[in-house]
């Protein structure tokens, strides 16, 4: 498998998530290569907070993007409170107030589909903990799409039901827990950094 070939990773997660990303984030290796777009369920009237408390242990650089901003390489974006995260043509970000997508806005589901229709075979698509099924479909558009389908073990998850309804919408290329997850990515990004990309 051509490991260098990927340009984005997109994550997405629910109840017992956060703890989870905040391992990844904060293990990746320095100067991580790979743009990380992350879909998680928050509560809509906390606005602050997210963002700063991902920051303190992430490698990356960590953002919550506005409208139509550049997606650039080595950062970390996490879709705002309330808003709806889309990748749009042209290696930008777009953000919607739409109707709720499986009760749920940011969807993951929405995030991970948009990706897959821009990066294609070159996307890295993560589900991590979460107690409703958002994000089964958005893996299997990456799945559909060529992109490489990664779900947190099920067994590790504090609430395993969105990790197991991407299992059954799709077939999901690795099933690894949270460290193989975090050696996965480093190994990705030190395979790019040897090729030059």
């Amino acid at each position: 498998m051509l490991y260098a070939k990927y340009r984005a990773i997109v994550i997405g997660g629910s109840a017992g998530s956060f703890p989870v990303l905040v391992k990844i984030l904060g293990q990746l290796d320095p100067g991580f290569s790979l743009p990380v777009i992350v879909s998680l369920h928050r509560l809509k009237h906390i606005r602050e907070g997210l963002v700063e408390a991902l920051s303190i242990k992430s490698v990356p650089e960590t953002l919550e993007p506005y409208d139509k901003q550049k997606i650039e390489s080595g950062k970390v974006y996490l879709a705002p409170a309330n808003y709806h995260l889309f990748v749009e043509l042209g290696n930008t970000f777009g953000l919607s107030t739409g109707a709720l997508v499986n009760y749920s806005r940011p969807s993951i589901d929405l995030t991970f589909q948009s990706a897959a229709y821009v990066y294609r075979d070159k996307l890295i698509g993560i589900l991590l903990s979460g107690a409703n099924k958002d994000g089964a479909n958005g893996m299997r558009m990456v799945r559909e799409n060529n992109g490489l389908t990664i779900v947190q073990d099920p067994e590790e998850c504090r609430i395993s039901t969105m990790p197991r309804a991407a299992m059954a919408a799709t077939e999901i290329h690795y099933v690894y827990n949270t460290d193989r997850i975090i050696s996965f990515l480093n190994m990705v990004h030190r395979k790019r950094k040897t090729e030059g990309i």
